[in-house]
């Protein structure tokens, strides 16, 4: 049986260490490229990232790497986006000053609430353990990378800002956070983005990394 290949974005922005053990805990072997030939010729692609969302879309730029990360979807090759790799899936952030984004899935990258839902200052950025739920208008996670998970179960989180999908369906699972609906996972066609750690998140998210990587 043939061990399955994931590439990991190398693009200068994140500990791309962890990810790269959580996918091979898993079973994969991982490639580290910012060598678009190479991107385009996987299976299975994952843009991680942490930081701020314009110096990530300035180094993809600056790489050549935003039309290939386009085609990628345009070719539905599997695209798994982890913690600002998410937030650069979309159309735009708020983060210092409105930056265009990927423009894979309609919506905005908007701040994590400073207040609770009764309106006490709460801590930013979301750092910790917070619970999946199944977002009400996602359908279930079947057919997902989350079909092998169960509501209730708890990923690391740490973000000072949230995706805001402009389709409910693409919100595939929420988090609470000071009675806030959070986006946790959010998906559209083969593109999936975690802001969650799953290579963080114990077993939970090893589940996530296994899915992706079947696929």
């Amino acid at each position: 049986m043939s061990v399955p290949e994931v590439v990991v974005i190398d693009y200068g922005v994140g500990n791309l260490l962890s990810v790269q053990r959580g996918l091979e805990h898993c079973g994969a072997k991982v490639i580290l490229t910012a060598v678009p030939e190479q991107i385009l010729a996987s299976k299975r692609v994952v843009l991680p990232g942490v930081g701020a969302f314009g110096n990530a879309m300035q180094a993809l730029e600056r790489l050549d790497l935003v039309a290939v990360i386009r085609e990628l979807a345009r070719r539905q090759t599997p695209l798994l986006g982890i913690c600002l790799g998410l937030q650069l899936l979309l159309e735009e952030s708020e983060e210092f000053g409105n930056t265009a984004g990927l423009g894979l899935i309609p919506g905005r990258v908007i701040p994590v609430p400073a207040q609770t839902l009764s309106g006490e200052t709460q801590k930013i950025p979301h750092i910790g353990w917070s619970a999946l739920q199944s977002s009400s208008a996602s359908g279930g996670w079947d057919g997902t990378l989350l079909q092998d998970n169960r509501p209730g179960e708890a990923t690391y989180f740490v973000n000072s800002y949230m995706a805001a999908p402009s389709n409910p369906a693409h919100r595939m699972a929420e988090c609470v956070y000071g009675g806030h609906l959070i986006p946790a996972a959010i998906g559209r066609d083969q593109i999936t983005g975690c802001q969650f750690h799953p290579e963080k998140s114990g077993e939970v998210g090893l589940k996530i990394l296994r899915r992706f990587i079947l696929q």
